[in-house]
């Protein structure tokens, strides 16, 4: 490709070129004429929890920005898989498009499910179908529920799968008692000392944690990330009211950083009363 004036607008086109001559040997670019599948991986799942990340934030410049960054690992990944003859950009666009106008008959078909429930029931089916016609060789509902997902999301799509079936608890208070004995197992898993039992009964708690979030219609990883944020904006609190009394906070006794963390939550609770 040629270069552009400054004040040239670029295109999807020209990102798929720009892609192709930073991956074309002798004159690309080293770096990314040594990246794979496998290396290019971590960054496009960096990139849409930033993307998710600016959302959040309300910051559509970001998002904006971050969303280019994800689109670009889509193209990179397709050069990858061009260079190595397996598909194409024009493979992928056509298969998420035939995937998209599928799966929405009641849109691009003589289908007349226009509600919303009747829309998602719809498309679980359609995606239940397609699932069967890709993996013949094991029918189980769990099949097509990604290993690389993060584990505390991949909880909640197994469930998720299994309750279909009927597989599913018929009161979510129900999952409080399962809770308490899920406790009692860690419990003795500490007394015994074992290390990695201790680690499988705390996998269990979290997965029925997950479970009752599932069940109470809360996005687990979004009320864990909210979680985090209020630790981080809750420990940062405590830490700037140590330095206002001229305190070493990592020097203060537990009971004193406790204190200290009484006060924030107080003036938290203060301002959203």
């Amino acid at each position: 490709m040629t270069e552009k004036a400054l004040s040239s607008p670029y295109d999807f086109d020209d990102l798929l070129e720009i892609m192709k001559r930073l991956r074309t040997p002798e004159t690309g670019c080293a770096w990314d004429l040594e990246q794979s599948f496998e290396t290019i991986a971590p960054y496009t799942i960096e990139e849409a929890y930033e993307v998710g990340d600016a959302i959040e934030r309300g910051d559509m410049n970001d998002l904006s920005d971050e969303l280019g960054d994800l689109l670009l690992q889509v193209v990179f990944h397709a050069q990858i898989a061009s260079d190595e003859g397996h598909f194409s950009i024009a493979d992928v666009t056509q298969a998420i498009s035939e995937k998209m106008v599928r799966r929405h008959p009641h849109v691009f078909g003589a289908d007349e499910q226009k509600t919303s429930a009747q829309q998602v029931a719809n498309w679980e089916s359609i995606k239940a179908a397609e699932r069967a016609a890709k993996s013949k060789s094991d029918s189980s509902a769990l099949t097509g529920v990604a290993l690389a997902l993060p584990a505390l999301m991949r909880a909640e799509k197994l469930q998720k799968r299994a309750a279909r079936t009927g597989f599913d608890w018929v009161d979510p208070r129900d999952i409080l008692d399962k809770l308490d004995e899920e406790k009692a197992e860690i419990e003795d898993a500490m007394s015994s000392q074992d290390q990695q039992h201790i680690e499988e009964e705390i996998g269990d708690l979290l997965f029925v944690a997950a479970n009752l979030a599932r069940r109470l219609k809360v996005d687990p990883e979004i009320a864990l990330r909210k979680a985090n944020a209020k630790f981080e904006r809750r420990f940062r609190g405590m830490e700037s009211l140590a330095t206002k009394q001229d305190l070493d906070f990592s020097s203060l006794s537990l009971e004193e950083q406790e204190s200290l963390w009484i006060q924030v939550k107080t003036q938290e609770n203060g301002k959203n009363a």
